[in-house]
């Protein structure tokens, strides 16, 4: 019985050790393995022995507090399942009342986890005395920490606790510390759907109108996403009674912070508030937006600018026309760029509000303007977003502006912009038809093939595989293949080595006919190409070439009942001419690139014929 008492008692007398080791990576490591132990320990001293240390050993690094109020939220089951869940309360207070931040948010993330576990008995006999002894504490880190489960406990409380909570949660609201405000107007907001309608009248509404008043910005910027929750339970008529005058201050607030805060979420807000008003929404929330819109904060004009198709299907097209387009007009050449790529991405949003008549009068001027901004984020924004237009006016206006911009951004030093305006030409393509595309913007694919950096090559190549998709498998083959056939004979051994790629890269998207006829020779004409990289590549190609060939014959086979017939009478089928293909073509052209001079050529080649069979 000693030898076995031993054995029980070696796993703690391992953890203690390694806890008080000065190695912070050792202590780490023995807190990692806290569950193990506790397996090892079983529930019943898991609850009266390892529990009772970890609390004694508490005055550590923050790094190590941090994973253990971590782990502690895990450790229900390990202590006896949810009935015993109260024992791991008392060190995750502790932790909730240190000064590290890290650490009190992993306490009160583990103590969240818990509250799930719990009965609601449970909760109320030792959360609610919990979050008492938090909110009344002396020091502002334990405010700070309980403000945050308020709302996960509330939801398990009779109507006489929540009652308790929310006078509680007053005290947090009212405290003198900013940090503690903030932290209760943060947790507000998540509090208040949980909340009756006539309690939040009652109770919550007085507390949204002191923080909403605050002498500090980073408090009263929280109150906006506070006034939404509220909106969502009383509705915009009772909001419109109890707090219209502090949401039109919160439009010309002093702090551009709060302002942004207002901006960012100003359709909501509307919709919240105005909805079945039009009077509220013409008289007050419209000269709020042109104010915004005006604002001497580029971060204010930034966010309010994404907010202006939305608010815009709220209004009449006279108040469109007549107030915020011109302030509009000022935003497409507003001097931050940040704002002009702000308004790029939503202005093609009026179009559907406008119509054509007035999108062609108002909006096209300025996304002519735009596409010629000198910052190429703004031409590219216009650009990604045009789809909308062309679905309003047609695309001949908008062709006669976009190709100069095109052209610009494809040729542009940066070559990530490059890459981007790449990423959008199927887009275009689509909306612009084959013959725009073949006359104006063909050549400028092509040459995408040909650029100095890589990823700009290897993105035209998928490109085409795109565009192939667009417009079909007899415009490849027509169009684009014969020219990456004849690069495939240039002297500079980048453009055959680009050919290559761009073969194959297309392969997969067009007939068993085109690779036959059409890649396939192409390839076999590379075999002897004096740079071994060429040979290499080849051989490699030649491996999802024959994958291709037998798919695409076993498709082919599936769906036409008629095969061919060949010298003999004898019916072959569409799989057989692909074996045939791969056995008298592609096998002899490997078996020569097998006795290459270049490990990487025979490396591949030997690959590909395993592929092969």
């Amino acid at each position: 019985m000693e030898s076995l008492s031993s054995d029980e008692l070696y796993p703690i007398a391992v953890l203690i050790d390694e806890l008080k080791h000065d190695d912070v990576t050792l202590r780490l490591g023995a807190i990692r393995r806290l569950s193990t132990i506790a397996l090892a320990l079983g529930p019943e001293r898991t609850r009266t022995e390892l529990i009772p240390f970890l609390e004694d050993s508490l005055d550590d690094e923050d790094e190590v507090l941090t994973v253990l109020a971590e782990e502690l939220g895990n450790f229900v089951p390990y202590v006896g399942g949810r009935q015993y869940a109260q024992v791991l309360i008392p060190p995750l207070e502790s932790f909730a009342g240190v000064e590290e931040p890290l650490v009190r948010e992993k306490a009160i993330e583990s103590l969240k986890k818990i509250c799930t576990e719990m009965s609601d008995e449970q909760v109320e006999q030792y959360f609610v005395p919990l979050i008492k002894r938090l909110t009344s504490a002396d020091w502002f880190t334990n405010k700070v920490s309980v403000a945050g489960l308020y709302a996960p406990v509330y939801s398990h409380l009779n109507d006489e606790n929540k009652a308790v909570l929310r006078q509680l949660f007053g005290q947090l609201v009212y405290d003198d510390a900013p940090m503690v405000r903030r932290a209760a107007a943060t947790s507000l907001s998540v509090l208040v759907p949980l909340i009756s309608k006539d309690m939040v009248t009652k109770d919550i509404v007085p507390l949204f109108l002191y923080l909403a008043q605050d002498d500090q910005d980073s408090v009263r910027l929280l109150t906006v996403d506070i006034l939404i929750a509220i909106a969502e339970i009383l509705g915009s008529e009772e909001v419109r009674e109890h707090l219209l005058a502090q949401i039109k201050s919160l439009f010309v607030d002093k702090s551009w912070r709060v302002r942004y805060m207002a901006a960012d979420r100003f359709e909501q807000i509307a919709v919240s508030v105005a909805s079945g008003d039009s009077s509220v929404l013409d008289n007050d929330f419209v000269p709020a937006f042109i104010r915004l819109l005006k604002d001497s904060e580029a971060e204010v004009r930034t966010v309010i600018a994404k907010q202006i198709p939305g608010f815009c299907q709220l209004v009449n097209h006279d108040i469109i026309l007549e107030e915020i387009i011109p302030c509009v007009e000022e935003l497409v050449g507003d001097q931050s760029q940040h704002v002009r790529a702000a308004l790029a991405t939503k202005l093609s949003g009026l179009a559907p509000i406008l119509g054509k008549d007035l999108t062609i009068k108002y909006l096209l001027p300025m996304f002519l303007q735009m596409l010629k901004d000198e910052f190429p984020e703004v031409r590219l924004n216009i650009i990604c977003k045009l789809e909308q237009v062309n679905n309003v006016i047609g695309i001949d206006l908008l062709s006669q502006s976009l190709l100069p911009a095109i052209t610009q951004l494809a040729q542009d030093k940066q070559w990530r912009v490059r890459l981007a305006i790449i990423e959008y030409i199927p887009l275009l393509a689509s909306q612009l038809g084959v013959e725009f595309f073949d006359t104006q913007l063909r050549d400028l694919c092509m040459a995408w093939l040909w650029d100095s950096v890589y990823s700009i090559r290897e993105a035209a190549t998928e490109n085409l595989k795109n565009l192939t998709k667009v417009f079909g498998v007899e415009w490849a083959r027509t169009t684009i293949i014969p020219k990456i056939i004849e690069s495939g004979s240039n002297p500079n051994y980048l453009y055959r080595m680009t050919s290559c790629f761009a073969a194959t890269t297309l392969a997969p998207v067009v007939s068993f006919d085109v690779i036959e006829n059409d890649i396939l020779p192409f390839l076999n004409s590379m075999i002897d190409d004096p740079i071994p990289n060429i040979r290499f590549n080849v051989a490699r190609s030649y491996e999802s070439i024959l994958g291709l060939l037998r798919e695409k014959a076993a498709a082919d086979d599936a769906e036409i009942e008629d095969k061919m017939v060949d010298s003999d009478g004898a019916k072959k089928g569409r799989l057989e001419e692909a074996n045939e293909i791969i056995q008298h073509t592609i096998v002899p052209n490997l078996e020569k690139l097998k006795e290459d001079d270049d490990i990487d050529v025979r490396f591949f080649a030997n690959k590909s014929l395993q592929a092969a069979g």
